[in-house]
């Protein structure tokens, strides 16, 4: 009975054993992964931004910019391995309570890379024939890496290298600091009277959008999550020469605190899982599985009193007396 409980135990022990390489190298990678049904909603805020009001068809200086991000995730069309994700940005002048611009897309990306994958009708303010490539934008890997990662940005319609430059730390955890620098890329045009930009002449003209920023992104290695980005944007109308002509928009912005707290609470959130699943969980069926894996085979082991006993014990006959 001792010997087969021994046996039993050593094979439990190896078992966890076992476990415990799989959670460590395997099950984060088949658990972990950004959720089909996301809803967040995050702002941006910019003091003392200058822009050209469309509506009001003047430059407004020194505005409160912010920006709102609502997210939300297309559970049907999704898949264990593809997430798909609508969201829609809104640019509102606090300061003036009048809106800048807005912006509707709709993009799909691997749910463990946050690879953009062209599926799933996605689009760009309904233009489908824009290719988004790189990286999601806001998301980025599990097990993000010091290098450099190609970024879609909807400014542009297309992906830009964020190169990594450093370290910093958000409310105690250890980020990954990413750039983004553009200069003077055309991102479409606008046709606007030749007075407004201080051209002479009464007819219209078709000026380029030029624009240049320096974004800096604020990643959680660990697990991918974005806990902050300041977007530094200068977009201008050009002429043929590259000289500014009218001033579009002169921003920089940043997460407001209570995005930032929103944010790092689900970060905060997603680090627990990760601990869980790659730390506490394989380290706990790791030591429990050796323990048992020695304990059962010193259970099994054979004692020395359990030994057979070879001395002779053969009973000797009795000598038959020959005089009886």
């Amino acid at each position: 009975m001792r010997r087969a409980i021994g046996l039993t135990l050593a094979g439990l022990g190896a078992f966890l054993l076992v476990i415990a390489v799989l959670l460590r190298t395997y099950v984060p990678g088949q658990v972990l992964k950004y959720p089909l049904n996301e809803y967040l909603v995050t702002q941006l805020v910019g003091h003392g931004t200058d822009y050209f009001s469309p509506t009001q068809v003047k430059p407004i200086t020194g505005a409160t910019m912010v920006v709102t991000s609502t997210v939300k995730g297309d559970a049907g069309l999704g898949t264990s391995s593809t997430a798909v994700w609508d969201s829609f940005t809104y640019l509102y002048d606090e300061t003036s309570h009048a809106r800048y611009s807005y912006n509707i897309r709709r993009f799909a990306f691997d749910r463990r890379t946050a690879e953009l994958v062209t599926c799933c009708g996605a689009n760009v303010d309904g233009n489908s024939s824009i290719r988004q490539t790189g990286l999601v934008g806001f998301l980025w890997p599990f097990g993000t890496q010091r290098h450099t990662y190609q970024v879609f940005d909807p400014a542009m319609n297309k992906a830009a290298p964020a190169r990594y430059m450093g370290t910093a730390t958000i409310d105690g955890i250890s980020v990954y600091r990413f750039v983004e620098k553009v200069t003077g890329v055309r991102v479409g045009t606008q046709t606007v009277p030749r007075s407004l930009v201080g051209m002479t002449g009464s007819s219209t003209v078709t000026l380029p959008e030029s624009y240049t920023a320096t974004n800096t992104y604020f990643v959680d290695p660990d697990t991918g999550a974005q806990l902050n980005e300041i977007q530094d944007e200068h977009l201008a109308l050009t002429d043929a020469t590259g000289a500014q002509r009218l001033l579009l928009l002169n921003a920089s912005l940043s997460f407001t605190p209570q995005s930032l707290a929103k944010v790092v609470s689900l970060d905060q959130s997603a680090r627990r899982e990760l601990a869980l699943l790659a730390t506490i969980l394989p380290v706990t069926a790791g030591v429990l599985g050796l323990a048992a894996l020695v304990g059962g085979i010193l259970l099994a082991r054979p004692r020395r009193d359990d030994q057979p006993d070879y001395e002779d014990d053969t009973e000797v006959s009795p000598v038959m007396d020959p005089a009886i």
